[in-house]
């Protein structure tokens, strides 16, 4: 049976603008929401129905959450696995703590793909400084990154050669790392997959991204350089990917087109994404919504896709003019834009790289919504091709 609407509580573990917006998805639907996080700023913390100011694994916060909450989720990976193995003892958790576990290392990452048939680049797992001997000459050039905890370009090195390996895997402190082989990249693009408790999965469009210095900066739906038959090989890519983890809720898919053609997948997030935040405005369903349908046995149905979209994040540089004097950015010129809806995080303090906020611009054709994304970018010094 589902957990109704208007009946059910749902939990958060995380505070940070993926849970807030998850809280308002769920709370339209008529669910009350709790949200625990440490953080007294939490920018979910301030819109849930109740905020639990505590350690992810302190034993009392988890045992209050499970008491007073029907499921659970989280809303970033980095939760620790061993806090929502607790909670589902006695409360739905999605994704389950298994599933988050493999997305929380890279190595154990890369094994899924493999298992799943979706070819990832070539990459060698290191464990130790004995390991460096034994890395094929083939992944070099490449990209050493750490198997656990690296995000945003956080915690990756490149490297041309093996004194560079050596010298990375130190800086890194020789912890678990993956080394990648450096490919010829042409575009990346991501897929939202939702896959439900009963194994039903739909998938949203596929979305073509852009990254500036390891931080998405714009996405375009529909992608406008893929075509049908690569569009469908990552989507059902991405079902496999789901299907293999048993996934229950939103999977982020990102994967990259390579110079030849080829399609390879570089990463998974086990919950909603920056790349998907387009569908608040471009899709009957949003992602956040079809979290809270995924978590509480809701019906899935295939999003559609109402208007051609190009989402821009918005950082913490655009509070600061070029002199780093502290400024507003000029939102109501930016709404002045045809088919612009501007949503802020709540955060307090801008910070250069922090994620402020995004900017959805819909149209009625990829043109015309391409078009008033140029226009914000030039009111707000962001670059304006892409």
């Amino acid at each position: 049976m589902p957990l109704l609407p208007g009946v059910a509580t749902l939990g958060v573990m995380g505070g940070g603008q993926l849970g807030r917006m998850f809280v308002q998805a769920a709370q339209s639907l008529g669910y009350t929401c709790l949200v625990l996080d440490p953080d007294a700023a939490s920018p979910a913390g301030a819109v849930a129905h109740e905020h639990l100011r505590a350690d992810y694994l302190d034993p009392a916060a988890l045992r209050e959450l499970a008491r007073r909450c029907d499921a659970i989720t989280t809303e970033f990976e980095n939760v620790p696995a061993q806090a929502l193995q607790q909670l589902a003892q006695s409360r739905v958790v999605a994704p389950g703590a298994s599933a988050v576990a493999v997305c929380q290392d890279r190595a154990r990452e890369k094994a899924h793909f493999d298992a799943s048939g979706v070819a990832c680049a070539p990459y060698a797992v290191l464990r130790s400084p004995a390991d460096l001997a034994t890395v094929p000459d083939s992944l070099l050039p490449g990209i050493l990154k750490t198997a656990r905890l690296g995000y945003d370009g956080k915690g990756q090195r490149r490297v041309t050669d093996r004194l560079q390996l050596a010298e990375a895997f130190s800086e890194l402190g020789e912890v678990d790392c993956v080394l990648e082989q450096m490919l010829p990249l042409a575009l990346e693009l991501s897929v939202l997959v939702v896959r439900g408790a009963d194994g039903q999965v739909v998938t949203y469009p596929v979305q073509q991204n852009l990254h500036r210095d390891g931080i998405l900066a714009v996405t375009e739906v529909p992608a406008p350089q893929v075509d049908a038959a690569l569009q469908s090989q990552a989507r059902e890519s991405a079902a496999a990917i789901a299907s293999g983890l048993g996934y229950v809720g939103v999977l982020c898919v990102e994967f990259f087109v390579l110079k030849d053609g080829r399609l390879v997948v570089n990463e998974m997030a086990p919950r909603p994404h920056n790349s998907g935040h387009y569908t608040m405005n471009a899709c009957d369903l949003s992602q956040f919504e079809m979290q809270v349908r995924a978590m509480t046995g809701l019906p899935l149905r295939e999003p559609r896709l109402h208007s051609p979209v190009v989402m821009l994040n918005l950082l913490g540089d655009l509070w600061f003019d070029a002199q780093g004097v502290e400024r507003t950015p000029d939102w109501a010129g930016v709404l002045a834009l045809p088919g612009a809806s501007l949503h802020l995080y709540g955060k307090a303090q801008a910070r250069p790289g922090r994620k402020m906020g995004h900017l959805n611009l819909i149209g009625a054709t990829a043109e015309a919504a391409r078009a008033s994304a140029r226009q914000a970018c030039a009111l707000l010094g962001l670059p304006s091709e892409w």
